[in-house]
């Protein structure tokens, strides 16, 4: 192995300098990297984590890039030891990071289009990036429509952001859960009850989409079935990454490696790998 080669594994240290609670197991990191460099990532991109001593795991990037920042943002559940140990971290503490990491959303190519946001359970944290980059240069696109569902309301996250996003008139939201509560007064099913309440022009539409696999081949046929094209309905697959530069495997779907050929996809180009959706 060459040392350009092992350099690709070190992490580099970050930096943890706010911590917000979303929901009972979500909580939102703010880390600043130690070497004052912004982290140059794109929408829908990964980095490494790593917690001294416990392990290292991949994230999306919640916030969207900032190249005249260093700050970055992770939404984290927790659910095994390296987000348990970060969810025990204190301000001032230390992580390791690397990359950012694979494919992201073409921005481009939304720009002057209409975009559907399809977040499904924690899909949310990915696609805020790119909602996020859409609202901050908000002449550049068409319509921005936001559907979210998840379980139950006490799985609901960035709840006051979401509020926010309601009362602007030039975003649409749509949100709905699986089972209501006392609390919820909202719609209740799943997130394909959604799409029908919207008009939409096809031919300018584009639709980005996050959440867990089962959701992916119902939307995309509702989609389809709206007159959207495959080459423009996007989807990001999180798999088991472990190096992030496609040497291990571990993310492989039918010869392709997540974490360098992906996450994010655009359906065109995966409709024929069965294990993909």
């Amino acid at each position: 192995m060459t040392p350009d080669t092992l350099f690709q594994y070190v992490p580099t240290p970050a930096t943890l300098v706010k911590k917000e609670k979303l929901s009972d197991f979500v909580t939102l990191f703010t880390f600043q990297p130690d070497s004052g460099r912004a982290l140059m990532h794109k929408p829908g991109q990964f980095i490494m984590l790593s917690m001294y001593g416990v392990g290292e795991a991949p994230f999306s990037v919640s916030s969207p890039p900032n190249a005249s920042g260093s700050t970055f943002e992770l939404a984290v559940r927790r659910i095994g030891n390296v987000t348990n140990a970060m969810h025990a971290m204190k301000v001032g503490q230390k992580v390791g990071i690397r990359g950012p990491y694979g494919t992201s959303f073409p921005v481009q190519d939304f720009v002057g289009k209409d975009t559907i946001f399809v977040a499904g359970g924690l899909g949310y944290i990915p696609l805020r990036s790119l909602l996020h980059y859409q609202l901050r240069h908000r002449d550049e696109f068409g319509r921005i429509i936001v559907m979210i569902g998840c379980r139950n309301p006490s799985e609901r996250i960035f709840i006051d952001q979401i509020k926010e996003l309601e009362a602007r008139d030039d975003v649409e939201v749509y949100e709905t859960v699986d089972c209501g509560d006392e609390s919820w007064c909202g719609n209740v099913g799943l997130i394909t009850s959604l799409l029908p309440h919207v008009e939409i022009d096809p031919d300018i539409t584009h639709v980005a989409m996050v959440g867990p696999p089962v959701m992916y081949k119902f939307v995309i046929k509702q989609c389809q079935a709206r007159g959207i094209s495959r080459e423009n309905i996007y989807v990001s697959l999180e798999r088991h990454m472990k190096c992030g530069i496609g040497k291990c495997g571990h993310c492989q779907i039918n010869g392709l490696n997540a974490c360098v050929e992906g996450p994010v996809f655009k359906y065109h180009d995966i409709q024929t790998h069965p294990e993909a959706i």
